[in-house]
């Protein structure tokens, strides 16, 4: 499922030239892992990392963008509202506008928060089970059932 980052209309023109546009800035759940792209910005984490998800606020001061405190925050934010705190069992490493991070809270500003919390709370989907193959007869057909 791909839950798009909220960005502000008033921020738009700041964030464009960074590549943050509609189609590039997003969160999506699959596969066991948790995708998030916003503009330049592009990392996957293991869904199997995430402690907890919930609704967060993110300050003034903390400004818009690709933001982080250097020690386990990371806000990838278009928005001061909308905004979900996602935590992580053990710090997660990635990059930052190309400089070296350690993360341990992702916070994100969200279209639709409530769903993408509720998506995280669920966990990954099940494998599908796999199918037997049919029984033979002695005689190379399929034996009926």
């Amino acid at each position: 499922m791909r839950f798009p980052i909220l960005v502000s209309r008033a921020w738009r023109p700041f964030l464009l030239p960074f590549g943050a546009t509609v189609s590039r800035s997003y969160a999506e759940i699959e596969g066991g892992r948790l995708h998030v792209r916003f503009g330049l910005f592009d990392h996957t984490f293991p869904l199997d990392q995430v402690e907890s998800a919930a609704p967060s606020h993110w300050p003034l001061w903390a400004g818009i963008g690709w933001r982080t405190n250097f020690r386990d925050v990371v806000g990838l934010v278009g928005s001061y509202g909308n905004v979900v705190e996602v935590r992580f069992k053990e710090r997660q490493r990635l990059r930052l506008l190309g400089i070296p991070i350690r993360c341990g809270r992702l916070c994100l500003s969200l279209q639709d928060p409530a769903a993408f919390v509720a998506a995280l709370r669920e966990g990954p989907a099940p494998p599908p089970k796999a199918r037997r193959p049919a029984r033979r007869s002695g005689n190379g057909r399929r034996a009926k059932a």
